[in-house]
């Protein structure tokens, strides 16, 4: 049997993906699966698919895999279900019902190589402990730098940098157009160096994005931070879940359709009368203590 499974959307949501190519393989053990992506870097050196190729590649794949043989494609989206959209439950969930799939708690997982792990190790070779940082997600074509609905506040990452440089190496998760903060380094681009890093660090400050599916990926326990995102629905019980404290203004939804906010929307629908509000900045310390 072939099986062609499609995933559309960004490189968190392919991360997690690899929980479902393990429920396929587990489920249909001798099929042979074929993984369609726009993020094929994800599936290097995965044992539990055949072959992975990016939309673009796959002209001919009706002859090949789907045109008189036994085949099942997956290619539904599990963000048009209705159980994601009322965050019922976990995505993972969602994903495997579409596929009449058994979910039993797989989790994502990445494969490293050693000489990966030998060439990216020196970059990150300073003299303090790590300490891994993701403040901001988000397309770069979004038009601003904050997107109040999943970043961190600038006000509470200068003060969680304050906490923490004198006893850490700060290594910054972001892209040349996003802010940088004194204090920190620039992590290099690329995540598979990135879930390199996450390892490699003693503490790990995320926001609901790529960087925690990677870390949780990679079994590394973070500090993530939620705006509006659901940990119910991405999140992972590996990690210390931080969520933003209630809306001190009335939130604009009179424009919302599925659902409440947009993953990246800008200061000017924020539901607080200030940025400062939006976390509690005793709580993200003592998360991250704890790690």
């Amino acid at each position: 049997m072939n099986i062609l499974f499609q995933i559309d959307g960004g490189l968190g949501k392919n991360i997690m993906a690899t929980a479902i190519t393990k429920v396929i393989r587990k489920q249909y053990k001798d099929a042979h699966i074929v993984v369609v992506t726009g993020y094929p870097d994800v599936f290097l050196n995965n044992p539990d698919i055949n072959e992975c190729f990016q939309v673009d590649q796959m002209r001919g794949a009706y002859l090949k895999y789907i045109k008189d043989q036994d085949c099942k494609i997956f290619i539904q989206d599990p963000y048009h279900h209705t159980s994601f959209i009322t965050e019922k439950e976990h995505l993972l969930s969602t994903w495997c019902t579409l596929y009449n799939l058994q979910y039993n708690n797989e989790q994502p997982e990445l494969y490293i190589t050693q000489p990966e792990i030998e060439y990216y190790k020196p970059f990150y070779e300073v003299e303090k402990p790590i300490m891994v940082l993701q403040s901001n997600g988000g397309p770069q074509e979004q038009g601003f730098k904050y997107a109040w609905t999943r970043d961190i506040p600038e006000s509470i990452v200068n003060k969680v940098i304050q906490h923490y440089k004198e006893d850490y190496t700060i290594v910054h998760i972001k892209r040349e157009d996003q802010n940088k903060y004194p204090d920190t380094l620039h992590a290099l681009d690329g995540f598979r160096s990135i879930a390199i890093l996450l390892q490699l660090s003693k503490k790990r400050l995320l926001i609901d994005s790529f960087s925690q599916h990677l870390a949780a990926a990679m079994g590394v326990k973070s500090t993530v931070c939620w705006s509006t995102t659901n940990p119910k629905v991405f999140g992972y019980e590996l990690h210390d879940n931080v969520l933003a404290n209630p809306f001190t203004k009335p939130p604009q939804l009179q424009n919302s359709i599925y659902q409440p906010f947009h993953l990246s929307q800008d200061i000017s629908s924020i539901p607080y009368n200030s940025t400062s509000e939006v976390f509690d900045i005793n709580k993200i310390i003592e998360s991250i203590d704890k790690q």
